[in-house]
């Protein structure tokens, strides 16, 4: 199987880097030109590039991306917070089954992360 990445548009690549690495967890895979306009990171299985504005068409901040957590997100939540990540909203239980909580980058690009709701009767 293949693995892919979803691509986020932001302003400052090092900027985003810098804070997906120190407020998210993820790991640099690689940073590319000089100055740098593209990067890639990862988590947990989660990849994630990000592409300056001034090299594509597309705005910044106009992406989202939903990762299924395979262990606790409300864990994670407590982690990211702690780390000082930019949380839009806490973890809660949905309707469709999930218990997911969203944050954002400095460009406002929205992360979801999930998992089935123990309450879940959606099945």
């Amino acid at each position: 199987m293949s693995v892919a990445a979803t691509v986020f548009v932001v302003r400052d690549v090092l900027q985003n880097v810098a804070y997906y690495r120190d407020m998210l967890g993820f790991q640099v895979g690689f940073t590319y030109g000089a100055p740098v306009f593209y990067a890639g990171l990862e988590r947990d299985g989660a990849v994630i590039h990000l592409q300056a504005a001034s090299h594509t068409k597309r705005q910044p901040g106009q992406g989202s991306v939903y990762i299924f957590v395979e262990a606790d997100v409300d864990a994670l939540f407590r982690e990211l917070v702690a780390r000082g990540a930019r949380v839009e909203k806490e973890p809660q239980d949905f309707p469709y089954g999930m218990r997911d909580f969203n944050l954002s980058d400095l460009d406002g690009n929205d992360l979801c992360f999930g998992m089935e709701s123990k309450t879940s009767t959606s099945r």
